[in-house]
């Protein structure tokens, strides 16, 4: 049996099997050395997307997870070492077949509704991710392979299985799969969007679209938290939530005292941070890393040789290290960094404008029109590339611009298509795509079997699919399936190893970077960052001016 269970002092996973890399947490010190005080309202400004329901079970991206993590709660967490930890749930096992878990509850939490929080709710829970009506995709994903939940008591539920998972606990640590009032669920998706009612430490009050959201304390709440460093519930009053979309407003607030938290900070302002008395949180996301991916199902990246000529012409080196002023390195990995299983090859990425030329000749793009954009019996060479305007940072932005400048030397024509986020994913799920940049959260090495197994070219009920690569690989699909289904951490390790490879030497990818997360602080202290998919805890932040 493998299991997790709930150990004093330290929370800790009994099988080594679930040692994931973990993002080292980082706090913001006090400002100014400025005493503490309880109270007040906190103000986060947030670059990112304003989500379009505030449930995260409905549809599933990242902005989602930032504010939901304030008042939902999963059923597992994760340390600082990447293990992980008991939340809502005191224990999980599995079967010696890998299809049946058995998770053991806390008997003494409830939903900020009264609604009791047991295994009904989990249950219910559940059945709301896997409802098509729900459109998770994320959520989704992570409750897949789960064919029954059978409660077993108040406080036992067992998850059966039609396949073996060994991830299962990791992703029920995300926001996605986060646990809701049952009672909450049932009003219905238009009012569950609007307040979504879980037992986090703030309540969800009121929102006022396109400005923000406001969030109370939770008075009863129950401390549960991991990163949780007091008795009791949060110290602040209440959050005010701003949707503040320029990157240059956000900072001037931030610098003002408007505002005591901001995300999505410019390099710059980033780089400046400690001299002008603000703090700065690193925070970057695990799993996969920031890539472009080249849709390999449909011309011209059907062909190998054009995706090598792409990569050989790209040259994003240059400008990660000038846009982002000193705050990330180059990737060579579809894996972060945060992950110790990721593989490496920066030989493979190389950039030789000659090579890219002599590929796309011996491709049969030889003719040119008069704009210098190579032909193929009467086609141009043309990569429509649609870019989030909500997702990509102004610094990503540029990046993909000096790029389409390099490949353009070489004859492609990359039509960059700024666009808001819902028009970005109506592009991917049309197919109206040759390459994209899509990040991808989740946790642990299992996100590789998310984006690139060929099941991934399979939407999801919200329309959406995680393969834009759209590689399918016999081979490759079986590893990640075994890799699912393995334990033993060496025998997983291999498994991943081997599938890396194929991704990479499949050149239907283009890794850049880490995820970025970084978040700069003014007058508050006490803001850390969750160890699962680094979104910010407020529940210790305390006001100091």
């Amino acid at each position: 049996m493998r299991s997790l269970r709930r150990a004093l002092p330290v929370l800790a996973l009994a099988s080594a099997a679930l040692l994931l890399a973990g993002c080292s947490a980082s706090e913001a010190p006090a400002d100014g050395g400025a005493e503490p005080e309880s109270g007040g309202t906190l103000v986060y400004a947030t670059g990112d997307a304003e989500p379009t329901c505030l449930d995260p079970h409905v549809g599933g991206n990242y902005p989602q997870g930032l504010i939901s993590t304030q008042y939902l709660e999963p059923l597992f967490g994760r340390d600082a070492d990447g293990e992980v930890v008991p939340w809502l749930a005191e224990s999980g096992e599995a079967s010696d077949d890998g299809l049946t878990w058995t998770i053991t509850l806390r008997d003494d939490v409830t939903f900020t509704d009264g609604t009791p929080f047991d295994a009904e709710a989990v249950k219910a829970n559940i059945e709301h991710l896997q409802d098509p009506d729900t459109a998770s995709s994320t959520g989704y994903l992570s409750v897949k392979e789960i064919s029954d939940v059978e409660v077993v008591d108040d406080t036992h539920v067992e998850l059966h299985l039609d396949s073996p998972k060994s991830t299962l606990l990791e992703v029920l640590s995300q926001q996605w799969s986060a646990m809701e009032s049952p009672a909450g669920i049932e009003r219905g998706m238009d009012e569950n969007c609007q307040a979504p009612i879980g037992t986090g430490p703030f309540i969800v009050e009121s929102w006022t679209p396109q400005e923000s959201v406001t969030m109370t304390r939770n008075d009863d709440y129950v401390p549960t938290n991991p990163e949780l460093d007091h008795d009791g519930g949060a110290l602040i009053d209440a959050i005010e939530w701003r949707f503040i979309p320029d990157a240059a407003t956000r900072q001037a607030a931030l610098a003002s005292g408007e505002v005591h938290v901001i995300d999505n900070p410019l390099p710059t302002d980033i780089a400046a941070a400690e001299g002008q008395g603000l703090s700065h949180i690193d925070a970057p996301r695990p799993a996969a890393s920031n890539r472009i991916e080249l849709n390999s199902a449909q011309p011209p990246f059907d062909d190998r040789d054009v995706r090598e000529a792409f990569i050989r012409s790209a040259d994003p080196n240059p400008g990660i290290e000038t846009l982002f002023a000193g705050t990330t390195e180059r990737s060579y990995s579809v894996l972060s960094s945060a992950e110790p299983l990721a593989l490496s090859d920066d030989d493979l990425f190389r950039t030789d404008v000659d090579e890219a030329n002599e590929l796309l000749d011996a491709a049969g793009w030889t003719q040119k029109d008069d704009d210098g954009v190579r032909m193929k019996d009467g086609e141009r060479l043309t990569v429509r590339f649609p870019v989030s305007t909500n997702q990509s940072t102004a610094a990503e932005q540029s990046l993909f611009e000096q790029i389409q400048a390099n490949t353009a030397a070489v004859g492609f024509d990359v039509e960059l298509q700024p666009t808001d986020l819902s028009t970005w994913y109506g592009a991917l799920a049309a197919h109206e795509y040759e390459a994209v940049s899509a990040p991808y959260t989740t946790v642990g090495p299992d996100v590789l079997r998310i984006l690139y197994h060929s099941d991934g070219t399979v939407p999801a009920p919200s329309g959406y699919f995680a393969n834009n690569a759209q590689l399918k690989d016999d081979e490759l699909d079986q590893l990640l399936t075994d890799a699912l289904a393995t334990t033993d951490p060496e025998e997983r390790g291999g498994l991943y190893t081997d599938a890396q490879r194929i991704v990479l030497d499949s050149l239907t990818v283009l890794p850049l970077y880490d995820q970025q997360n970084h978040f700069l602080t003014n007058g508050v202290e006490g803001v850390t960052n969750l160890h699962t998919i680094s979104t910010p805890t407020f529940v210790n932040a305390t006001l100091t001016e």
